[in-house]
């Protein structure tokens, strides 16, 4: 988005990442139509100093230079309603494959800016694929979406993919020894209120989908990371197994689920990769979840990852949908990356031209990217006000955009029916999302700091880094044009900076061990609090997961490993900054 003008941009990010995710026009089981976006099951690489990204349902895919800013990329050679596309550099070129019930080809790009991939092999039936290469050349595949049947992997031929030797059956669900794999909300199963949830629920059971392979070899050590329990949930997350050969026999790492976002403004971090940029630094990019017009509608998200000194895989998400630092060097993943920009806007004052009954305005101030305010007609000029409360020191925007009875709006699709059964098509075209962001100390007088409108541009997610930064009270934003002419839509008009007060009294925070599976963590609430990030892990120096929750002083941890043992700190914070809380065993 066009912004303030400037002589340079701090390299910052915040998730969920703003790509122009793909539409889709998609006839629910349920029935109906719904349209909206989706992204997910993210696949990158780094190739040729570029990294690319791969997602299903994407009709091509993305690439950039810096994990900054992304560029779409069509691709008319690859299936475009595919899920989990899967892509690997194996001896020079990149290989790519997804998912499909019937035979799920593999095609190779040594150019793939140029669209020049061609078949390799019609390969077979599979479902989340994902092709490693080791050290010595040898090339590995691996796929497994099911809550029945194990990951399996097997050795391949690098240059036709036929496979050597017999599949091996690596690794399935244990969810009565690994708290985390459970299914539901919370990891709480909820009752079907249909005959048709009813019908799927029996045939699911309570068995979590394990899916999603990705191999990491680390030193002599090799990690075959996995997904689990669904992606609908809060709780879809990323675990690993450690082994000496890419066939195992595999053991399970105790830090799993090493990628999990179950709290905060977007939710889930399951099914994902994990790769380096051209300074070393590791990252992990996961599928985060919306899931409010259909299970599947999704978004992607990228964090800060690596290996500590004892060889354990890790992801720093801590405030993982805050602004982090996209650094310019090698850098230290859990004290270098965040930019230390707190939310401003939660509970703000918020009032708007018009608004659609249900999507009141302060459904965009909420923390919860699964509300949303929706103005009540779909002319251009609508618009939406926050109000701090006082001057504060604005240094980002967040513009999150929702997607709300597009249906209405959108023309009908069947392109591509034919491949998915005549339920889902895909809209190829971009669709403008064009807004005004302006920013006030009194309400009166206003200065524009992003200003897209006649562009075209496509921006459901845009970060707006104001350099230098802004002393305001008020922010709006006005409307331009929107997806097939729809009504402006915002689930989330967030406002980072700095305020003026003090970061919030430590919590005194108490932990019990109620099972192998679950704690319970209690602490006393914080009078200027407006939240507090729960950190724990299987040693005091080792606090690696995260669960961050707004108005809420207690949580039941049902995501806990049978036998280890647990500490945990409970951070307190609001506007003004982090305080952070002691660890503590959890006994």
């Amino acid at each position: 988005m066009t912004s303030d003008s400037r002589d340079s941009t701090t390299a910052a990010i915040c998730n969920p990442l703003n790509l122009p995710y793909r539409y889709q026009d998609l006839r629910p089981m349920t029935g109906g139509r719904t349209v909206h976006r989706e992204g997910a099951d993210p696949s990158v690489i780094r190739y040729r100093e570029r990294f690319y990204l791969f997602a299903s349902m994407a009709a091509g895919f993305w690439h950039s230079t810096d994990l900054l800013t992304w560029e779409y990329r069509p691709s008319r050679k690859l299936p475009a309603l595919d899920y989990a596309p899967d892509v690997r550099e194996i001896n020079g070129a990149l290989y790519i494959s997804a998912s499909r019930q019937t035979d799920s080809p593999f095609f190779r790009s040594e150019d793939p800016l140029a669209d020049d991939f061609t078949l390799v092999n019609p390969g077979f039936p599979f479902w989340d694929p994902h092709l490693f290469q080791d050290d010595d050349g040898a090339v590995y595949f691996y796929w497994g979406c099911s809550n029945k049947e194990p990951i399996t992997g097997v050795r391949v031929d690098p240059t036709t993919m036929d496979r050597i030797g017999e599949p091996v059956p690596l690794f399935g669900g244990d969810p009565e020894h690994h708290g985390w794999e459970q299914v539901g909300e919370n990891y709480v199963k909820t009752e079907p209120t249909t005959e048709l949830a009813k019908i799927i629920a029996e045939y699911l059971g309570d068995a979590p989908f394990i899916e999603g392979a990705w191999m990491t070899r680390h030193n002599d050590t090799y990690y075959l990371q996995y997904a689990a329990p669904g992606t609908e949930w809060n709780t879809y997350a990323d675990g690993y197994y450690t082994a000496s050969s890419p066939l195992g026999p595999f053991e399970y790492a105790p830090n799993s689920p090493f990628s999990s976002k179950p709290g905060g403004f977007i939710t889930g971090a399951g099914h994902g990769s994990t790769f380096q940029d051209q300074h070393s630094n590791w990252w992990h990019a996961s599928t985060m979840r919306i899931s409010v017009h259909h299970e599947f509608e999704r978004r992607i998200g990228l964090f800060p990852a690596g290996f500590d000194a004892d060889g354990i895989l890790f992801c720093n998400q801590n405030f993982g949908d805050y602004p982090m630092i996209v650094p310019d060097r090698r850098v230290d993943p859990w004290t270098e990356t965040f930019a230390g920009w707190m939310l401003q806007s939660f509970r703000a004052k918020a009032t708007a031209s018009s608004f659609a009954q249900g999507h009141e305005p302060d459904l965009a101030v909420n923390e919860d990217i699964r509300t949303w305010w929706t103005a009540a007609t779909a002319r251009p000029g609508q618009w939406l006000q926050i109000d701090l409360g006082q001057e504060r020191t604005i240094t980002a925007i967040q513009l999150n955009l929702a997607d709300q009875s597009l249906f209405t709006h959108a023309p009908a699709r069947t392109d591509g029916a034919e491949a998915t059964g005549a339920w889902r098509a895909i809209y190829p075209d971009l669709h403008p999302t064009e807004v005004l962001i302006e920013v006030s100390q009194d309400g009166e007088q206003w200065h524009t700091v992003s200003d897209n409108r006649g562009s075209g541009e496509d921006a459901p997610h845009a970060f707006v880094v104001l350099e230098p930064a802004r002393r305001a009270r008020f922010v709006k934003v006005t409307a331009g044009r929107m997806p097939f002419d729809g009504p402006i839509s915002i689930s989330g008009l967030r406002v980072f900076g700095t305020g003026d007060g003090t970061a919030p009294a430590a919590a005194t925070a108490r932990a019990t061990r109620l099972d192998d599976r679950t704690a319970r963590i209690e602490w006393d609430s914080c009078p200027t609090a407006h939240g507090y990030n729960v950190r724990y892990g299987i040693a005091p120096d080792k606090l690696y997961h995260s669960w961050l929750l707004y108005e809420q002083n207690n949580l039941d941890l049902r995501s806990l490993n049978a036998g280890s043992e647990y500490w945990v700190a409970v951070d307190s914070f609001n506007e003004n900054g982090i305080t952070p809380g002691p660890a503590l065993e959890i006994t």
